[in-house]
């Protein structure tokens, strides 16, 4: 069983998702809705990779414009970029 992050690195992790584009940031609420209950350390790592990206970069990832490249193509981020595209 995957280990879940503690309520403090939810709230930081929160705060750091936070985007300049309202169409990053719908996205990001929906994926935080959906798992509210908590989320896995390796869940945190790949949005937290995600999140390194410019903001048009991401929203391109997450439109499914482009698909990750080089290092960005690991298993945390495509797992968490499916669950960013996928509306619940």
């Amino acid at each position: 069983m995957e280990t879940l992050i503690d309520e403090r690195a939810y709230s930081k992790l929160r705060w750091r998702c936070r985007r300049g584009l309202l169409e990053n940031d719908l996205f990001i609420e929906r994926f935080f809705a959906a798992h509210e209950n908590g989320l896995s350390e390796a869940e945190a790592d790949g949005l937290m990779q995600l999140m390194d990206l410019s903001d048009n970069d991401l929203l391109d990832l997450l439109l499914a414009r482009k698909e990750p490249q080089d290092d960005l193509a690991n298993p945390r981020v495509l797992h968490v970029l499916s669950q960013l595209r996928t509306p619940k």
